[in-house]
C-alpha cells in the first residue's frame, strides 16, 4: 500500500482547538463554583441552625456535660435520753456506689467488684431492686458499711472501674442495741412502700428512712432537708470544683424522757423472762422506761440484714419483733380491782366503811354454781381497803354485780382503758373494755350476769396493755387528771442553742366526786405492801420510802376451780401471766410502774420485785 498517497488524500485537522478548550474550561469553572457555593451555603445554613436557632438547646446540653446538680444529704438528728446520754448516733462509714450510664458492662463490672468486696446474694438482690427506681445517671448504692480493708482494696484498683466509687456517709448506730429496740425502732433502706408517702426531693440524697419506733414517729423532724451542690466535672465525671452550694438543713436532735439507768434496771430485773415494763412520771406523763422483752439488735437492719439473720429473729422464741408494751394484750386480772372499787365508791354503790363477808364463795341469785375466791374459806369481813390488801375476789364480785357492766365501762374508760393511750409510737393497741354494746357488735350476743362478775376481777373480755395500766395508775394518783404518755421530752433544731421542752397533752380525765373515796383506794394499795396481810408484803423492806401497788394474775388457758396454774410443776407455757402495778413514794408519787411477766405465775412473787427495782433505780437518781 502506498501510505504517502493515503495520507495526502485524508482531510487535514488541527491538533489543538483553543476555542473549544477555553469553552470547556469555563464550563468546568462554573460547575465547580456552583458546587462550592452549594456546599458553602449548606454549611452556612447548618451553622446558622446550630448556632442561632438551636443555640439555647445545645448550649444547655454542653453546660450539662460539665456542670451537674448533686444532692447533699442532711445529717440525721441525734437522740438522747433525759440526762443527755446519746442513744442513737451517727458514725462515719463508706458505701460502694455505681452509676449505670457510666458502666459499660454492668454485670461483668459487678462480678469483678465481687473479688474486691464481699457481695452476698441478698446484697445483689437488693441492688437489683433499687436499680429500678434510680435513673441511669444517678448513683445506685451497691453495698453499705464497707470495712476498712474493702475500702483499701478498691482504692488500689479504682482506676479500673469507671462509674464506680466509694462514698463516705454517716451511718445510724444504736449503742444500747436490744435494750431500746422497741422504743427507738430503727432506720432501713427506702423501699417502694416508703416512696408512696415521702417527697422524693427531700430524700434525693438519702437511702434510709425510719422504719419503726421513734425513728418512724418523728421521721420528719429527724430527717431534715436535702441540700444541693452545683459542681463542674471533667470528662471522667470527677468533680473539679463546686460552683454553688445550697446547704442542707440537718435534722432536729431529740431528747427522750427515758432514763437509761431506769431502763437498764427494768431490763435486768426481768431477766430471761419475756414480758414488759412501763414506768411513767405521773405529774407530766413522761415515760421513764419502756421495756419489751425479748428484743433484738437493730444495727443489722441499718446496714441491710441478711435473709438468714432475719429468719433467725422471726423463728426465735418469744417474738422479739413484738412490742409488748403497747401491743401486748393481757387480761388485767386483779390489777383492775382498784379501779372497780373506786367506780363503786364514786357511783355510790359502796362506801369506804361498808363491809362484806367473804366466805370464799359467791353466788348469783338463782344460780347454784359458785364463783370462788382464791383462798379456801374466804377472808371474813372486809371493806375496800382490806379487800385490796388481800385481793378478795368475792368482794369485787359483789361490787361488779351492783355496778353492772355498763357502769364499770362508763367509769373505767376515763382512765384510758379500751382506747389507745396516745403514746407517741406507731402501732399501739386499744385493748378491750367490754360493755353490752361492745359484745353485741363483736359477737352479736347478749351480755350475761356471770360475765359481769368475772369482769369485776379483770377477767373475761378485759384486755389491757402495760402502757394502759401505767396510764390508768397515773390517773389514779393524779386525782383524775390524765396525761397522754410522752417519749419526746425536748427537741433542738439546728439553729437553737438549747433544746425546747415539749409538754405531754392532757387527755380527758375524770372529775373527783369525793376525795375520801380516792384516798381509801390508795390506802388499800399501800396495805398491799405495808399491811400485815398484804399480798406483796414480801417486798419489804424498802429503801427509805413507802410504795403502794396491786398484784394481778392473767389466765393463759381456762382452768377448773381446783387447778393451780401458778405452781412450778405446770408447763411454763401454761402458767398464768404475772402482773403488778405500783407507785412511789406513797405520799408524793414521782413514778408509776406497770409490769407483766409472761407465764410468770404469781404477780406478787414474780412481777412485784421488778417494779420495786425500777422504782428504786428512779428514786436513787431523783432524791425526794
Amino acid at each position: 500500500m502506498n501510505w504517502r498517497r493515503v495520507l495526502q488524500s485524508a482531510p487535514l485537522r488541527p491538533l489543538k482547538d483553543p476555542y473549544l478548550e477555553a469553552q470547556l474550561f469555563r464550563s468546568r469553572i462554573v460547575t465547580g463554583f456552583a458546587l462550592m457555593m452549594v456546599v458553602v451555603i449548606g454549611l452556612m445554613a447548618r451553622y446558622f441552625w446550630l448556632q442561632v436557632i438551636k443555640h439555647e438547646e445545645f448550649s444547655t446540653q454542653s453546660t450539662n456535660n460539665q456542670v451537674k446538680l448533686v444532692p447533699v444529704a442532711p445529717n440525721r438528728g441525734l437522740i438522747y435520753d433525759r440526762r443527755g446520754r446519746p442513744i442513737a448516733e451517727n458514725l462515719p462509714a463508706y458505701r460502694l456506689e455505681l452509676v449505670p450510664e457510666k458502666v459499660e458492662d454492668e454485670e461483668e463490672t459487678i462480678a469483678r467488684l465481687g473479688q474486691l468486696v464481699e457481695l452476698p446474694e441478698d446484697v445483689l438482690e437488693r441492688f437489683n431492686k433499687d436499680r429500678k427506681r434510680y435513673r441511669s445517671f444517678e448513683a445506685v448504692p451497691l453495698k453499705f458499711n464497707l470495712s476498712e480493708e474493702e475500702v483499701a482494696r478498691f482504692a488500689v484498683d479504682r482506676h479500673r472501674y469507671a462509674g464506680v466509687d466509694v462514698v463516705p456517709y454517716l451511718s445510724r448506730h444504736y449503742p444500747y442495741k436490744d435494750l431500746l429496740t422497741h422504743v427507738l425502732g430503727y432506720v432501713g433502706r427506702i423501699d417502694e412502700n416508703d416512696l408512696a408517702g415521702i417527697d422524693p426531693d427531700d430524700y434525693r440524697a438519702n437511702s434510709h428512712i425510719g422504719k419503726s419506733g421513734i425513728e418512724k414517729q418523728y421521721e420528719d423532724r429527724l430527717h431534715g432537708r436535702s441540700g444541693l451542690e452545683t459542681v463542674e466535672t471533667n470528662v471522667q465525671g470527677r468533680v473539679i470544683q463546686v460552683l454553688e452550694r445550697q446547704d442542707p438543713r440537718h435534722g432536729d436532735d431529740l431528747v427522750l424522757s427515758l432514763d437509761i439507768a431506769v431502763q437498764q434496771a427494768a431490763w435486768e430485773a426481768l431477766g430471761d423472762r419475756p414480758g414488759s415494763v412501763v414506768a411513767i412520771k405521773p405529774d407530766d406523763g413522761s415515760v421513764l422506761a419502756m421495756v419489751s422483752k425479748p428484743g433484738f439488735d437493730p444495727n443489722p437492719f441499718v446496714y441491710g440484714i441478711s435473709a438468714a439473720a432475719y429468719k433467725a429473729i422471726l423463728e426465735a422464741p418469744g417474738r422479739a419483733l413484738f412490742n409488748r408494751a403497747i401491743q401486748g394484750g393481757f387480761e388485767p386480772g386483779s390489777t383492775l380491782k382498784p379501779f372497780v372499787g373506786l367506780a363503786a365508791l364514786e357511783k355510790g354503790v359502796a362506801t369506804p366503811e361498808r363491809r362484806v363477808f367473804s366466805s370464799g364463795k359467791f353466788f348469783l341469785p338463782g344460780v347454784e354454781r359458785p364463783y370462788r375466791d382464791w383462798r379456801e374459806g374466804g377472808h371474813g369481813w372486809v371493806n375496800i381497803e382490806t379487800a385490796l390488801e388481800m385481793s378478795v375476789n368475792t368482794y369485787f364480785y359483789q361490787l361488779a354485780l351492783e355496778l353492772g357492766i355498763d357502769g364499770m365501762h362508763d367509769f373505767l374508760q376515763h382512765f384510758g382503758f379500751g382506747q389507745a393511750t396516745g403514746v407517741d409510737l406507731p402501732g399501739e393497741s386499744a385493748g378491750v373494755l367490754p360493755s353490752r354494746d361492745w359484745k353485741r357488735g363483736r359477737y352479736n350476743q347478749p351480755w350475761y350476769p356471770g360475765e359481769t362478775v368475772i369482769a369485776g376481777i379483770g377477767q373475761g373480755f378485759n384486755v389491757v396493755t402495760p402502757m394502759q395500766l401505767a396510764v390508768a395508775l397515773s390517773t389514779l394518783v393524779n386525782n383524775g387528771r390524765r396525761f397522754e404518755p410522752r417519749l419526746l421530752y425536748a427537741a433542738k433544731q439546728p439553729t437553737d442553742e438549747k433544746a425546747q421542752k415539749i409538754m405531754a397533752p392532757v387527755a380527758d380525765g375524770i372529775a373527783v366526786v369525793n376525795p375520801v373515796n380516792w384516798d381509801a383506794v390508795r390506802r388499800g394499795m399501800r396495805r398491799v405492801i405495808h399491811g400485815s396481810a398484804g399480798s406483796a408484803r414480801a417486798l419489804l423492806p424498802l429503801n427509805g420510802f413507802e410504795m403502794a401497788g396491786k398484784s394481778g394474775t392473767a389466765q393463759v388457758v381456762k382452768q377448773s376451780q381446783d387447778e393451780d396454774k401458778q405452781s412450778a410443776d405446770v408447763a411454763a407455757h401454761l402458767r398464768h401471766h404475772a402482773l403488778f402495778i405500783a407507785y412511789a413514794p406513797y405520799d408524793r408519787p414521782s413514778s408509776v410502774v406497770a409490769v407483766v411477766v409472761e407465764h410468770g405465775g404469781g404477780g406478787s412473787r414474780e412481777a412485784a420485785p421488778v417494779a420495786k427495782s425500777v422504782i428504786e433505780s428512779w428514786l436513787a437518781q431523783e432524791p425526794q
